[in-house]
């Protein structure tokens, strides 16, 4: 089992979108695959089962040793299972804080190794103590990144962050994301960074909050849906070749 965490240190730079269709990406490779939404705005649960209500909080998980399968819910989408996030999560960082077991979510993980090849991790923003927790527990980091100066300098400030950190970490994958080519500071900023895969702003990314369903789910042959399959094929050559 690998488990590929999208993070980033701020909002609004197209996470949930990545997360969702590299988990139908991983899904579509024949990889049986869970997305664990961990952000308190539950934005991935509600694209992938609208406001259906859980049988327990969110939090339960780590509050309360529930078992993960317990709150796990299929999906339209063959092969891919979804943990939903809810506001409960928004008390998660105080949580891991009071518990003080660095590898709470690792071991989680790990209960789940038999059931899963792929767990896509969709993070909350920030630096906090549940981007630790990821960090420890995640087989690859996968950071979208809006081009532009101050969000390339705010990336770089995570990889030195977690390069300076205690422990182990999961490796980085910077993917350029929400690109509009007609935009002079795009252009220059993705030609400084020529192997950093490219997300396209694109109206099929939108529509997915209006669909509910991944970009290649209803526009298979879009730039976008081909985007997110190449990023995934990245993913699995990389998972091949780790030692």
């Amino acid at each position: 089992m690998a488990t590929i965490a999208i993070y980033s240190l701020k909002g609004g730079v197209g996470k949930t979108s990545l997360a969702v269709n590299l988990a139908h990406a991983a899904a579509r490779c024949r990889r049986r695959t869970l997305l664990w939404d961990l952000d308190p705005q539950a934005a991935s649960s509600w694209l992938l089962s609208g406001d259906a209500p859980a049988a327990e909080p969110a939090e339960a998980v780590f509050a309360r040793d529930i078992a993960p399968d317990r709150l796990i819910r299929t999906t339209a989408i063959s092969g891919l299972d979804l943990l939903p996030a809810d506001a409960s999560l928004r008390g998660l960082d105080g949580f891991f804080s009071a518990l003080g077991k660095r590898k709470r979510l690792l071991r989680l993980l790990e209960r789940l190794t038999g059931d899963y090849d792929r767990i896509i991790l969709d993070c909350p923003p920030g630096l906090t103590e549940t981007s630790e927790q990821v960090a420890r527990a995640a087989t690859l980091i996968v950071a979208p990144v809006i081009p532009s100066p101050l969000a390339r300098r705010a990336f770089d400030d995570v990889v030195r962050h977690f390069a300076g950190a205690p422990g182990r970490h999961a490796p980085i994958l910077p993917v350029f994301s929400m690109v509009d080519r007609r935009r002079a500071l795009h252009l220059s900023t993705i030609a400084a960074e020529p192997d950093w895969p490219i997300i396209p702003m694109a109206s099929a990314v939108e529509q997915m909050a209006a669909r509910h369903l991944p970009v290649a789910a209803f526009a298979p042959a879009s730039p976008a849906a081909h985007a997110f399959a190449a990023i995934w094929t990245g993913i699995e050559r990389r998972l091949a070749d780790a030692p």
